[in-house]
């Protein structure tokens, strides 16, 4: 598969650094991939650029900030025209409950990653917001049980 921007060996080594310890150092960076500390601030400024690096968060534990549900829904909608995808996927920039959002094939036409504090919460947004959705068709929810395995989100 074709990659989207140049990077070389470096760079790589960049990227899995930051995406393991996205608080290191520039000096310690640029040690553990093996350059100096000016190319490897400029190496970083460049995957930031040009959009490798969309940006820098803090992994909060949502159990112990009292946002112990995670759930995911998949949305079946009645059309798919283009434009009821849009407006679907421009709702759920709305909905605070849903933290992630992809539109997908198959069975379903979205996928919501969903975080609440407790089941009441989440129930009612499912009941009140989504199944309420003009064009949604039907809502299929999964709770999780717990995680087991929690991974950066790209392979390097």
């Amino acid at each position: 598969m074709p990659l989207k921007a140049e990077l070389d060996a470096i760079d790589w080594k960049i990227l899995k650094q930051l995406q393991d310890n996205g608080r290191i150092t520039n000096v310690e960076l640029a040690e553990r991939v093996g350059i100096s500390a000016p190319p490897c601030l400029r190496r970083v400024r460049k995957l930031e650029e040009s959009g490798v690096i969309q940006g820098y968060r803090a992994i909060l534990n949502g159990a112990v900030l009292g946002q112990d549900i995670v759930a995911f829904c998949m949305i079946r909608l009645h059309r798919q025209s283009d434009a009821d995808l849009k407006s679907f996927a421009e709702k759920t920039q709305n909905w605070t409950l849903v933290r992630r959002a992809w539109m997908v094939s198959g069975e379903s036409d979205f996928l919501l990653h969903c975080v609440a504090s407790d089941l009441s919460t989440f129930q009612n947004f499912v009941i009140e917001e989504l199944t309420s959705t003009p064009n949604v068709d039907s809502v299929r929810t999964s709770l999780t049980i717990r995680s087991v395995k929690n991974e950066p989100l790209m392979v390097l």
